[in-house]
């Protein structure tokens, strides 16, 4: 059974919302075709202290979205070239949000938004099927024991503390 999830389905604090991600599925409507991608790894960024966070330094025009309602994308660009692909979590006011990290067998943020021709235009837009792009809870139980919480990639620069931080929820398979 297929199930959109809501700004509802957001508005619950971060790390709950980034470990009920994982396993459900990221669905896009391109060009008159629809596909999903099963979520198997996400990246928390929890509020105004978190220091791996764009939010951290206070609200600015760029992180502007992560301040807002819940349940809608923050997509910015990294590096000039790729870019990273966020859903808004929380209340209004907290500036929170998951970056989607890997779908399937599509491993790496950068890698996630190439393939599904995301940009821009997704910014500041409700994740809701008549933007083109939602998540979807299609009825597969995942189970605790099939999550391992690990450290966030690439967030050094936030220091011992915030780095090590396990925020990052990825779904591990006997495979």
């Amino acid at each position: 059974m297929k199930k959109v999830l809501s700004s509802r389905f957001f508005n619950q604090a971060t790390l709950v919302v980034a470990e009920k991600l994982v396993g459900k599925y990221l669905v896009i409507k391109q060009r008159g075709k629809v596909k999903a991608y099963r979520i198997t790894e996400v990246e928390a960024y929890d509020g105004p202290t978190d220091q791996a966070s764009h939010a951290s330094r206070g609200e600015t025009p760029r992180n502007k979205v992560m301040f807002g309602p819940a349940g809608y994308f923050y997509l910015y660009l990294v590096y000039g070239c790729h870019q990273m692909l966020n859903i808004v979590t929380g209340q209004k006011g907290y500036p929170a949000a998951i970056l989607i990290r890997a779908l399937n067998n599509i491993s790496g943020p950068g890698r996630v938004t190439k393939t599904l021709d995301l940009d821009q235009g997704f910014n500041h837009k409700p994740a809701t099927v008549k933007t083109g792009l939602w998540f979807e809870d299609r009825g597969e139980k995942i189970l605790a024991t099939q999550i391992k919480r690990l450290p966030r990639v690439g967030v050094a620069y936030a220091g011992p503390i915030w780095s090590q931080k396990k925020y990052r929820f990825k779904l591990v398979t006997d495979e």
